[in-house]
């Protein structure tokens, strides 16, 4: 049904109850799920922690929100446990996105500012770059970084498009689209003798990495829905430094006469149970299994579907579909597709849809400098026979559809 990879499949993981680790998630079993890193999956253990507290809030909903800073701001606590910092830096937002926009609103840019960013940046958040600078009559300056480039040289491309107009570098610590690190302590510190800001896009990073948030003055942001599993809606922004005064939420409410973060634990009548309930997600991962035990299974699992994937395409191309990327991520994998799929953005949206439409297996699909790419994640929940059942089945459609255009 597929072909052999070189490496020997890992066994598949286990929950303490000696049944299948899928049986802590309510995954359809209907489809395969392999594009953790999109949008993450909610342990049971968490779903059932937020229901209960919803229940509570409705039970009572003046004396829930009334109290509802307080609640918040316990929750920061374990955020900032998590993530290995101090409550003081940490304020809870939606998503990343949010949290970079609190950032891009918050900033005091002169006329005539410049944003410098990367060719791997997020959409969204390059959008919001440009919107900004156009409000400054500024501009955005794209560091084009090749996917192989090593540490060293992305550092140096950066910071190539940094002048004395630069009032914010803005630089991913795991991209989206070609699933490599970036060197951000080294770009930091780098910034930091120049005197300009940098914010880190960590939307991959908690989970991940055992301590994602870089040692530097300035701002990170990290999504807690992705690799922390915690429910969706929950993330974190990080703010050190004598900037990290200059911060304020995007929607103004009952905060206003603190500061950062205090200023961000009041949000009305938003239902924000999801950060009261992410701590459950941390410690479910964290008792039953182990966070390195995650990283190292989940990078076995990576390794062993890209090379099984690699190996289906190239059986029926004849080319090479390994993509070398200078800063590998282990969870999280690039393939290259067959020439002609998912050239452009809403290409990919359409080949991943047909993915998941026809064949039953949930997938990340990818563009980058005009070449479609597969985005390959795992997580506790898969099994050998995820990367399996895509290569047995999916990649000969995806080669015949390639053929079709």
């Amino acid at each position: 049904m597929y072909p052999a990879s070189n490496l020997t499949a890992p066994r598949p993981m286990m929950n303490p109850d000696g049944a299948p680790s899928s049986s802590d998630w309510s995954l359809a079993p209907s489809k395969v799920h392999l594009n953790h890193g999109s949008y993450g999956s909610v342990p049971r253990a968490a779903q059932e922690y937020q229901l209960e507290l919803k229940a509570r809030m409705e039970a009572n909903p003046c004396t829930w929100f009334m109290g509802q800073y307080n609640a918040v701001a316990a929750a920061r606590t374990d955020v900032a446990a998590f993530l290995g910092v101090e409550a003081q830096d940490v304020a809870l937002v939606q998503n990343a996105s949010a949290g970079i926009s609190a950032v891009y609103n918050s900033l005091a840019l002169a006329p005539g500012s410049e944003i410098v960013m990367t060719n791997h940046a997020y959409g969204a958040v390059l959008h919001g770059a440009y919107r900004v600078a156009r409000k400054h009559g500024g501009r955005v300056r794209v560091a084009e970084v090749p996917l192989d480039a090593d540490a060293v040289t992305a550092t140096s491309l950066v910071m190539a498009e940094v002048s004395d107009r630069t009032a914010l570098i803005v630089v991913d610590q795991i991209t989206s689209a070609t699933a490599r690190a970036f060197p951000v302590e080294a770009i930091a510190e780098a910034a930091s003798a120049m005197d300009v800001p940098v914010l880190v896009d960590g939307a991959h990073a908690p989970g991940i990495v055992e301590l994602p948030v870089p040692s530097f003055d300035g701002f990170w942001v990290g999504n807690l829905h992705k690799f922390a599993c915690a429910p969706r809606g929950t993330a974190a922004l990080v703010a050190r430094g004598e900037r990290a005064g200059t911060l304020t939420p995007l929607i103004d409410s009952w905060g206003f006469p603190h500061s950062f973060p205090e200023n961000f634990d009041h949000v009305g009548t938003q239902d924000v149970t999801s950060w009261m309930a992410a701590r459950k997600s941390f410690d479910t991962i964290s008792e039953r299994y182990g966070w390195e035990t995650f990283r190292t299974y989940a990078t076995a699992l990576c390794d062993y579907g890209e090379s099984l994937i690699s190996t289906a395409f190239a059986d029926l191309t004849g080319q090479d579909h390994t993509v070398e990327v200078g800063m590998p991520v282990g969870p999280m994998r690039l393939l290259r597709l067959p020439e002609g799929l998912a050239t452009t953005h809403e290409d990919s949206h359409n080949v991943r849809a047909f993915i998941s439409e026809e064949l039953d297996i949930e997938s990340a699909v990818t563009t980058f400098n005009g070449e479609g790419f597969l985005r390959l994640s795992a997580h506790l929940y898969n099994s050998p026979k995820d990367f399996e059942i895509f290569a047995g089945i999916a990649v000969p459609e995806l080669v015949r559809l390639a053929r079709s255009l």
